[in-house]
């Protein structure tokens, strides 16, 4: 029995978790809505062409329009957020009014609080609802929760993840591989870990560090940036003393771009310019898109995960880490394998009742090792230890 998918938003992850949703869920067919007709119309080609079969069709939809986007989840059994997270709370009321279980690929985790708070009316709906997926939040938290399954008593999470250009470019060294809007978000304020067994503020761009990945990826530069862990610091309070995640980059980004945040341009406050109001971050976004968004990405996505804690009495650590790059074939950017598949894999478990119904945080939807088992089903290279009695 094959299934229809709903998909919101036509950009590149979007299309690479319908693509997913055909390879793995059992789709028959897929309908991918844009605010862009051009875009759905080359989304939906594209997949038909990978796919070598019909399965997606293109539609003109708004999705602040929910009135519009209604129609189109008649019959559907699953959908896919892929729009700004602003669309998420609506587009959860209209998943639970039309029955239809859901994924989005959040941002936000106070939009995620409004919609752990319609958790009820999901249950009794009969559907599903995992806001906050993705590569991270999303896979690093699920990759959490599957190191903290390799220790008998776990005590600290620790996250390193990042997305980079394959062929780094100075002065940048660093290429967009997904919306500009969410990476100036991640740089602004403070992110929550836990810190001594309690929830923690820790500001972005704090707590710099220098990690060594293997050739070509050498040393890469850690450091805090916002909203990566979504609501698991207050799931994992009380349980684990530490928890944190921290982005990667190639030398000197840390340096560059916190000196554009201590100017002030991430600012979201209007200033006076020459008489004229203007919105710092705006014009930040107008003179960095041209210098590092590409039409074409061949990109490297890097994860490492780190579990310590003590098995049989003795300090034991799981690691587990994913580099995943370009991929030729399909022309399918890293960025978009591990954030729109991550997505799917979540949605595909929705619809075959591997998910509790009602709407569930990423990180207590499904077992880190469910996670594990379908990313290597597709294809990503993972490399895994525990080490005991350190």
């Amino acid at each position: 029995m094959g299934h229809k998918y709903v998909v919101l938003g036509a950009g590149r992850q979007g299309v690479a978790a319908a693509y997913d949703l055909a390879v793995f869920g059992q789709a028959n067919a897929i309908r991918l809505l844009d605010i862009n007709l051009a875009v759905a119309q080359a989304g939906a080609a594209r997949l038909n062409h990978l796919l070598g079969k019909q399965v997606a069709t293109a539609f003109e939809v708004n999705a602040g329009d929910a009135a519009a986007v209604a129609p189109h989840l008649d019959g559907a059994t699953g959908l896919i957020s892929s729009v700004h997270y602003t669309f998420n709370v609506e587009m959860t009321k209209l998943a639970i009014a039309k029955k239809v279980h859901m994924i989005d690929f959040g941002g936000n985790t106070e939009v995620v609080r409004e919609q752990l708070a319609l958790d009820a009316d999901a249950s009794a709906a009969g559907v599903t609802i995992v806001p906050d997926c993705g590569m991270g939040p999303g896979l690093n938290i699920s990759l959490g929760t599957y190191v903290m399954s390799l220790v008998e008593v776990p005590e600290e999470v620790l996250i390193w993840d990042g997305g980079l250009p394959q062929d780094p470019q100075a002065p940048w060294n660093y290429v967009s591989t997904f919306n500009l809007g969410g990476l100036t978000n991640e740089y602004d304020g403070n992110a929550c870990f836990i810190r001594d067994g309690k929830v923690t503020p820790v500001p972005c761009f704090s707590e710099y560090e220098v990690l060594e990945f293997p050739e070509p990826l050498g040393r890469l530069e850690a450091f805090v940036t916002s909203g990566g862990l979504s609501t698991s610091p207050w799931t994992f309070e009380g349980r684990l003393k530490r928890l944190e995640n921290k982005t990667l980059r190639y030398p000197g980004h840390v340096a560059q771009f916190k000196a554009f945040s201590d100017l002030g341009l991430l600012g979201l406050d209007p200033i006076d310019v020459a008489g004229q109001k203007v919105v710092p971050r705006d014009v930040f976004h107008a003179l960095l898109a041209p210098q590092i968004c590409r039409d074409e990405v061949r990109d490297v996505c890097v994860m490492r995960v780190k579990g310590i804690g003590r098995t049989k009495g003795q300090r034991a650590e799981a690691l587990i880490e994913i580099v995943d790059r370009y991929d030729e074939k399909t022309g399918f950017t890293a960025m978009q394998r591990l954030t729109g598949w991550h997505g799917s894999i979540l949605l595909i478990a929705a619809v075959n009742n591997m998910v509790r119904r009602g709407v569930v945080s990423v990180e207590l939807a499904l077992p880190g090792k469910t996670i594990v088992t379908e990313c290597k089903r597709r294809g990503f290279s993972m490399t895994e230890t525990v080490t005991v009695g350190i």
